[in-house]
């Protein structure tokens, strides 16, 4: 029997030192004396909630999606919910879960520059630092920042080392290339060798022979190699064997290991990192999403209501839960928010902290957290967790380590969902440049264009989805919720000239980078001076905010649209480094978020609010324009005459529109506390004899034809949507029946 650094490990995985070499008679007692020996240790082992590979050499092999058991083909428009609902539940198998070891951290950057070491490197931005899972190069090569570790030597004598600090069970490597647009460099081959002070190493081995596992054929799918034998030890190394023909030694890598509790350490309780709120941090696919959503309602009835706004292309319901204390309509003068998440199905802690949010708010409600109360209370909270859920199963079933910087990213039909919405930047900068007075240009409520409402546009049916619902509701404030980056963007997304890289502000610049700010400086990870940046930028030398434009151009952004179609602010937060950070990581992610969470939906309540009223009804005027001096962004008021007006502390002169009425103007004062002032105004109808003389001359009475044609471009919207629904269920009918009668024809 070996007697290796791996065969000791596995003593202590299957059942603890002591009890292995009492009850194994074939453990030779020289093992006692071995140097690699770390003495008692209890090993924890963390839950995974997905399967993985048990092999020492495995690829990522293509894989049916989950999505498509929950594909009912044979459900209807006529089908109650509660049938559709058991038959998603009945189609979908049960996932198995079972007990594996966490990322030591390379990727969500809790492993140190400092714990990262290499045998020779080709320059400081292709140093080990740089060999982290995912990492984004920039730009050009040659920079600090490229996208891998690469060894300044082509043999089989170079490495790159992972100090774990603490004795780890390792249980495996994860590989990937280099990250680059110039370069094509990844390991086909390595070893892996193991120590415990750095000197003395041994490989990994496989039976009798030295362990030889598979590395990469491309430079970004992330391949698992899971060690013959769980082994305990502080240092790992990776030595690569053989690399693609034409390139040099590069990789990106994770390590997966659980840390070996050291019973003398009084301290280690201390070092524990999570969270003290008892949710449920794990990561939920459809299936468990729903569940989670329908514990929460059951939990607070009086304060939550689950509606849904559509469908994505494979059927997934889009889920929305509004949290507030009359949560099934709105109120007069209370304002609407949304958080939404998971537009890139592969950014899925925003998915999870929603889900934390919802579970958050509902407890702390019923404990009279008064915070959480006044929020409740005052404010209208819907909450959607998954914009993209095709792409997020596609994500979900690669898992939190294997799924790629791309893998879900995209719709079923390959379309960025933040580049899908209609551009009406460059349709209002474009009739700005042409106009004779720019002040008589729209600077809000900016129609669909008309190419966009056809039934072959490119539209997908998750951003119809959300068009529709933001038509629907008053929404004041929200925030798109992505990963990748850690920093706050706000709009405008899209440059002008389509310039790559441009400061483009719009009309409310201060109040978007307030927004920002308010995110991003009470944000744990962000407000750290000493964090390291995650890929190739550095925001933070903009204090963690930036300008969209000033970032990259992105042209049919959401943020970009709600801003210029509705009365919406909306602002993009980047949470994190890891787009699909591990579930043993999700505690520490809310924890690190839980106040900007809170502290952003609050600015709802900064600026002005207010109700429109006729003097002589004293009923709400719908869509009265309101205009606020040296703003040139304005806004209109809701169904029942109510608005609100984000603004920084100041005094402003508002100016009130409606057609058929005189205007009316007040000043009004927005102090430095987070409550609106409120700003209401009458309006006085234009005379009658002047209503008779516009008839008499064989006029009409003036109509708003930008609100008009918003509103017909909206109806064509949603009739393309109807008819691609039809069609595309009418698909479906015929294909489950060609099915059936080709089982028919088999049996």
């Amino acid at each position: 029997m070996e007697k290796s650094l791996c065969m000791l490990a596995a003593v202590i995985f299957l059942g603890g030192f002591s009890d292995a070499l009492i009850n194994d008679p074939s453990t030779d007692s020289s093992l006692l004396n071995n140097s690699t020996t770390a003495g008692s240790v209890t090993v924890e082992l963390q839950e995974r909630s997905r399967p993985t590979p048990t092999t020492a050499q495995t690829t990522l092999s293509s894989t049916t999606s989950v999505r498509d058991k929950h594909l009912d083909t044979k459900n209807t428009s006529q089908e109650s919910e509660e049938e559709n609902n058991k038959k998603e539940e009945e189609t979908e198998e049960d996932e198995k879960t079972e007990l594996d070891c966490p990322p030591l951290g390379l990727e969500s950057l809790r492993v140190d520059d400092s714990q990262i070491q290499a045998s020779s490197y080709q320059r400081s931005g292709l140093g080990p630092h740089r060999g982290r899972l995912n990492i984004q190069s920039g730009i050009e090569d040659g920079d600090l920042y490229d996208g891998a570790w690469c060894a300044e030597y082509k043999d089989q004598h170079q490495w790159l080392q992972v100090d774990a600090i603490y004795h780890t069970l390792f249980t495996g490597v994860i590989l990937q290339g280099r990250n680059s647009i110039w370069s094509w460099d990844w390991v086909h081959t390595y070893k892996v060798q193991l120590s415990n002070d750095s000197v003395n190493w041994e490989t990994c081995m496989n039976g009798t022979e030295e362990a030889i596992f598979e590395g990469n054929q491309n430079p970004e799918t992330p391949v698992l190699g899971r060690l013959p034998v769980p082994t305990v030890a502080r240092f790992i190394r990776i030595n690569p064997q053989t690399w693609y023909f034409n390139g040099t030694i590069c990789l990106r890598a994770e390590i997966m290991g659980c840390r070996v509790d050291d019973p003398t350490d009084i301290y280690a309780s201390e070092r524990e990192l999570g969270s003290k709120d008892d949710l449920d941090f794990r990561h939920h696919n459809y299936k468990e999403m729903r569940k989670l959503m329908k514990s929460v309602t059951e939990e607070c009835p009086d304060i939550t209501h689950v509606y849904t706004i559509g469908k994505s292309y494979m059927g997934f319901k889009l889920y929305v839960m509004v949290i507030s204390d009359n949560p099934s309509k709105h109120e007069l003068g209370e304002p609407e928010f949304r958080y939404v998440a998971g537009m890139h199905g592969n950014e899925v802690l925003g998915r999870e902290l929603v889900l934390n949010l919802m579970q958050y708010l509902c407890r702390e409600y019923k404990k009279g957290n008064q915070r959480v109360v006044r929020l409740v209370t005052e404010t209208r909270i819907h909450l959607l967790p998954s914009m993209n859920p095709d792409g997020y199963e596609d994500a979900y079933v690669k898992g939190s380590e294997l799924a790629g910087w791309a893998d879900g990213r995209y719709s079923f039909e390959g379309i960025d969902l933040n580049h899908n919405f209609p551009d009406l930047n460059n349709i209002m900068w474009d009739a700005q440049e042409t106009a004779a007075d720019k002040s008589k240009v729209s600077n809000h409520y900016i129609p669909i264009p008309e190419y966009y409402t056809k039934e072959d546009a490119m539209v997908a049916p998750e951003t119809r989805a959300v068009i529709s619902w933001m038509q629907d509701i008053p929404f004041v404030l929200s925030a798109n919720l992505h990963g990748g980056e850690l920093v706050v963007t706000y709009p405008f997304d899209c440059t002008r000239d389509w310039a790559p890289v441009e400061d483009t502000p719009t009309a409310d610049n201060a109040f978007f980078r307030w927004l920002a700010t308010v995110y991003a400086s009470t944000n744990l990870v962000m407000a750290n001076p000493d964090r390291r940046i995650c890929h190739s930028e550095d925001f933070q030398s903009h204090n963690n905010i930036i300008n969209g434009g000033a970032w990259h151009t992105v042209p049919g952004s959401m943020n970009d649209f709600s801003y210029l179609h509705t009365n919406c602010f909306e602002v993009t937060v980047e949470l994190s480094c890891d787009k699909f950070p591990h579930a043993s990581e999700l505690p520490i992610e809310w924890e690190n978020n839980k106040e900007s969470l809170l502290v952003y939906m609050e600015q709802i309540h900064r600026g002005i609010k207010g109700v429109i009223r006729d003097k002589l009804t004293k009923q709400g005027i719908a869509d009265a324009v309101i205009k606020v001096e040296d703003h040139d962004h304005d806004i209109r008021s809701a169904a029942d005459g109510d608005y609100w007006r984000l603004l920084n502390p100041g005094e402003y002169k508002v100016v009130v529109w409606a057609e058929g009425y005189f205007p009316s103007m007040r000043r009004c004062n927005v102090g430095m506390e987070p409550h609106p002032t409120i700003c209401d105004f009458t309006m006085t109808k234009t005379p009658l004899q002047r209503l008779k003389e516009i008839r008499a001359k064989g006029g009409k009475i003036p109509q708003d034809l930008q609100l008009r044609l918003r509103a017909l471009r909206l109806r064509k919207l949603r009739a393309s949507t109807k008819a691609i629904n039809r069609r595309r269920e009418s698909q479906r009918l015929q294909q489950a029946r060609k099915a059936r009668s080709t089982g028919a024809q088999r049996a």
